[in-house]
């Protein structure tokens, strides 16, 4: 006798996830939390070094907010894993080791004073954003689907952040820095 497989009921498209796959779920969401946890803490440290860069008056003072604001978002992510009921931890995140590397380069590669030094560390800026962005997307997402509310509300004021962020640098490009680095 054979048996046929009947699909599943109309609108039911998820499988149940295992305990096992939970487990497996919820591991990789604290790993990926440690990871930007330890990146932000670099970022606080990163944005300062570009502040003093910057030659752009508005472009040091964003960088000097974002600082302030990263280090809120260190003080957030504290608050997701204490929703977990762990302590916060932190991993090396090669991926911001390595942007914070490049804006390192590009500041020692530019000429100090100079509005074309601006528009390298708004673009390495940027990349963090994004990277950002991305991350806490997925963080967001993954804390949704494992129904950690409270975790999912902080990490998407976090992405709001970024976001915004994201939209003041490229005002400022598209404002001042990147036609005056023109005409440099």
């Amino acid at each position: 006798m054979t048996q046929t497989k009947t699909a599943p009921a109309k609108g039911t498209t998820r499988k149940k996830r295992t305990t096992q796959e939970e487990g497996a779920l919820m591991e990789l969401f604290v790993n990926s939390l440690k990871d930007i946890n330890w990146a932000e803490k670099q970022l606080v440290k990163a944005l300062k070094k570009m502040a003093k860069a910057a030659t752009s008056e508005e472009l040091g003072k964003a960088f000097e907010d974002h600082m302030t604001q990263t280090e809120g978002h260190v003080e957030r992510l504290a608050q997701v894993f204490e929703h977990l009921g762990k302590r916060p931890a932190s991993k090396k995140c090669e991926a911001m080791e390595g942007l914070i590397k490049e804006a390192e380069e590009l500041i020692e590669e530019t000429e100090e004073g100079s509005e074309v030094r601006d528009v390298a560390l708004i673009a390495a800026a940027q990349k963090v954003e994004h990277y950002e962005m991305a991350t806490y997307g997925t963080l967001r997402t993954l804390s949704a689907t494992l129904g950690l509310k409270g975790a999912e509300k902080l990490l998407q004021q976090t992405l709001d952040e970024e976001k915004q962020t994201d939209q003041l640098l490229t005002q400022i490009a598209e404002g001042s820095v990147n036609e005056a680095a023109a005409s440099e």
